[in-house]
């Protein structure tokens, strides 16, 4: 259980290991805030779509009848889960809502929703897919948060939490007598920024490699 819950955060990050849901994590990662209502949303719909979708295949018969068109099916539980959160945004989170706008409702098509349902939810047990469900929607929410957080705070010299709770850093630039820089708050930055996270990652997976590899070749030595 504990694996389960943890693969989606390391070894099976959706955004920083399998590169899947790259659209809405640069379009809505201008702000913190932004990012955190897109975790909140997207966790919501992909633990929900795998709870249903595994309570659907325990059962033989309705397993086998919905066989041929299961993909419609997992597709019409996720568009209806995006219209409560889209319904229920609108109602209390207005601003965030715009902020967010047409990519609450991409989710539907999200791969990383599908593909859970069809890989995992559908051959697994309730609670393991409602972990699977957590894992892959915090991961991705991490992922995106970090990414979030590096643009608005080189880009905005802010850093907006929620609502009003916003933080600025610009005193903090005024000490170090530079400037944010707004590029990184544009599309090329957000490229960027995926970009320097991304090669950070795959630097320190090299240096275990290539630790691993030494401690390996020393057992041999030693032998």
């Amino acid at each position: 259980m504990k694996d389960n819950f943890l693969k989606g955060f390391f070894k099976e990050n959706p955004l920083f290991t399998m590169l899947l849901g790259c659209c809405p994590a640069l379009a809505v990662t201008t702000t913190v805030e932004n990012a955190i209502g897109m975790t909140l949303a997207f966790t919501f719909v992909v633990v929900l779509s795998n709870l249903f979708i595994s309570l659907i295949n325990i059962n033989e018969k309705i397993k086998e009848l919905i066989q041929p068109v299961r993909i419609a099916v997992y597709i019409v539980i996720i568009a209806t889960l995006v219209t409560v959160v889209e319904m229920l945004m609108e109602a209390y989170f207005p601003s965030l809502y715009s902020s967010l706008g047409v990519f609450i409702s991409l989710i539907t098509v999200n791969c990383i929703v599908l593909g859970r349902a069809e890989a995992y939810a559908s051959k697994n047990k309730p609670l393991n897919s409602i972990v699977d469900g957590l894992s892959m929607g915090l991961g991705y929410g991490m992922a995106i948060i970090m990414i979030a957080f590096l643009r608005e705070v080189l880009g905005a010299g802010s850093i907006t939490i929620w609502g009003s709770a916003k933080l600025s850093l610009i005193p903090v630039f005024n000490f170090l007598r530079i400037e944010p820089i707004s590029f990184f708050v544009s599309s090329p930055g957000a490229f960027l920024v995926l970009g320097l996270i991304l090669g950070v990652i795959q630097a320190i997976n090299n240096k275990k490699v290539l630790k691993n590899k030494n401690k390996r070749q020393s057992k041999k030595e030693v032998k």
